[in-house]
C-alpha cells in the first residue's frame, strides 16, 4: 500500500469524498488543458484521476457539471493564491503584488488560458460564473482602497468596467509574454514596470501648455 492509499484510507466519508473530488478536479484540469473542452471525456478524466467512472457520477450528475464547475474552482483558487502573496503594504503596491502574482500561478496552473478561453463557447454557466467571482472580489479591494482615500473617487460602476480592463490586460499580457510552445515563462521585467507606471502614474499627462484661451 502507498503512502498515500494508507493516508486516505485514515479519512472519514466526507474528508475522502472531497479528497475524491478534488482528485477529479486536478485531473479535468489537465485532461482540459491538453485536449480542450470537446475531448474531455469522463474516461479520460476518471483515468488521469485513477477513479472509477462510477465514482465520477458520485460527485457530479454529468460531464457538463464538472465542466461548468471547473473555470469557477480554478479562478477560486487563484484568488487565494494572489492573496496569500499579497502582503500588507500600500494599495498600489498590492495591485502590482496581485499582478505579479497571476503570472506566477499560470506557471503553477499552465493550463489555465485554454480552459479560459474554451469556456466561453464549452462551458458558458461556468464562465460567466468566473467572471462573476473575480471581478466582484476585485471591486471589493478597490472599494476598500477608496474607503482608505488610496484610489480616485471612482464609482461601483467605473471600478466594476476598470476591474475587466485589468482583467483582460492579464490574459493578453501572458498571450504575448507568457506562453510559448515551450511552456509558460516567466513575464519579463519590463511588463511589470509598464504596469506599475500605469498604474500608478497614468499614461497620459495633462498641462496647460500650449492651449489656447
Amino acid at each position: 500500500m502507498t503512502q498515500v492509499n494508507a493516508k486516505v484510507t485514515k479519512l472519514n466519508r466526507v474528508e475522502r469524498n472531497a479528497w475524491t473530488k478534488q482528485k477529479i478536479f486536478e485531473a479535468a484540469t489537465k485532461v482540459v488543458g491538453r485536449y480542450g473542452y470537446a475531448e474531455a471525456s469522463v474516461a479520460r478524466i476518471t483515468e488521469q484521476a485513477g477513479v472509477a467512472q462510477g465514482t465520477f457520477y458520485n460527485h457530479f450528475e454529468n460531464r457538463q457539471e464538472l465542466l461548468d464547475q471547473l473555470l469557477p474552482k480554478i479562478g477560486l483558487d487563484m484568488v487565494e493564491f494572489i492573496r496569500a502573496r499579497t502582503g500588507t503594504a500600500d494599495a498600489a503596491r498590492q495591485e502590482i503584488a496581485r499582478f505579479s502574482a497571476f503570472f506566477d500561478f499560470i506557471r503553477e496552473v499552465p493550463e489555465f488560458l485554454r480552459i479560459l478561453n474554451e469556456a466561453e463557447f464549452f462551458a458558458p454557466t461556468g464562465y460567466q460564473k468566473h467572471l462573476d467571482n473575480i471581478s466582484s472580489a476585485y471591486v471589493r479591494i478597490l472599494q476598500r482602497a477608496r474607503a482608505a482615500g488610496a484610489t480616485n473617487a471612482y464609482s461601483d460602476e467605473e471600478f466594476e468596467a476598470i476591474v475587466h480592463m485589468l482583467m483582460g490586460a492579464r490574459g493578453y499580457l501572458s498571450r504575448r509574454y507568457s506562453y510559448s510552445e515551450s511552456g509558460v515563462t516567466a513575464v519579463p521585467d519590463h511588463v511589470i514596470t509598464a504596469y506599475h507606471k500605469l498604474v500608478t502614474r497614468g499614461l497620459f499627462t495633462t498641462s496647460d501648455k500650449g492651449r489656447k484661451s
